[in-house]
């Protein structure tokens, strides 16, 4: 009898979020007929006003889009990845030494609050162009989440918890594989997803502002060219891999938290 309540509001849930989608586009597909196509394009639109979604659909068909879209995966992967593997074993060592955390907190803090896209002319002319200067500005967009975030789990740590391992003389890695890792994972795993849409709008920057590429580049050409039904499509473009990318992250984050709260 549960299973069929909990199926039904699965039912309900669906049915009431593809009724909202289909009224958006609806609504999106009047609105884009009303407006000159060089400002606004419908969604599937027609002879004289190119859709958004068909367009979208004849991008997968186009090799050129193919490579720009593979170069920003690399580009993002690559970032995102580096942020990653460097913020949860930073936010965890800040943990751990209170003086260290002292000593560095006003700069993170000062960096944290800095419009990323400001700071990208300085990487230029640091880094000059490429494919690392792009990425350092995909890790700066991403990396400062995951800090906070792992920064707050590690430091939520029961005291209890540290006390009996070093009771038993458990060594500082032990420590940090068996017990601030494991305790930290869901606070961690919650700060890459908020650091995924930062991540996606990093990576849209740097291919604005470095050198031109990728599906920043395809923005840009297509705007230029007020062909707004490919800058529409590549907007819907990133804006998919984002919410599939963040509901990944959401459901792992779920996981480990109802993990955690078995264990504690």
């Amino acid at each position: 009898m549960l299973n069929l309540i909990n199926s039904d509001k699965r039912w309900v849930r669906w049915a009431t979020f593809a009724a909202g989608l289909l009224l958006g586009l609806v609504i999106w597909e009047i609105v884009g007929w009303s407006f000159n196509p060089a400002f606004m394009a419908p969604f599937i639109g027609g002879d004289g006003h190119p859709g958004a979604g068909t367009r979208l659909v004849a991008f997968f068909g186009d090799e050129e889009f193919i490579d720009s879209f593979a170069s920003s995966a690399r580009l993002f992967a690559t970032g995102f990845a580096i942020a990653v593997v460097t913020a949860i074993p930073f936010g965890i060592l800040l943990a751990r030494l209170t003086w260290l955390r002292i000593s560095l907190e006003s700069y993170i803090l000062v960096l944290y609050v800095t419009p990323m896209v400001a700071l990208i002319p300085f990487i230029l002319s640091i880094m000059g162009f490429g494919f690392w200067p792009k990425v350092l500005v995909v890790v700066l967009f991403a990396f400062f989440p995951i800090l906070y975030n792992t920064l707050e789990g590690a430091r939520s740590v029961k005291p209890e918890l540290l006390e009996v391992a070093r009771s038993f003389r458990t060594s500082e890695l032990a420590i940090w594989r068996d017990v601030l890792i494991p305790y930290t994972l869901p606070f961690a795993l919650t700060g890459v997803r908020q650091a995924l849409g930062r991540a996606l709008v990093g990576m849209i920057a740097a291919e604005f502002f470095l050198s031109t590429s990728g599906l920043g580049e395809e923005l840009m050409v297509a705007s230029r060219n007020f062909n707004m039904a490919s800058v529409l499509a590549t907007i819907i473009l990133v804006t998919v891999i984002g919410v599939i990318l963040m509901r990944l992250a959401q459901s792992l984050e779920q996981r480990f938290a109802a993990w955690r709260g078995i264990e504690q």
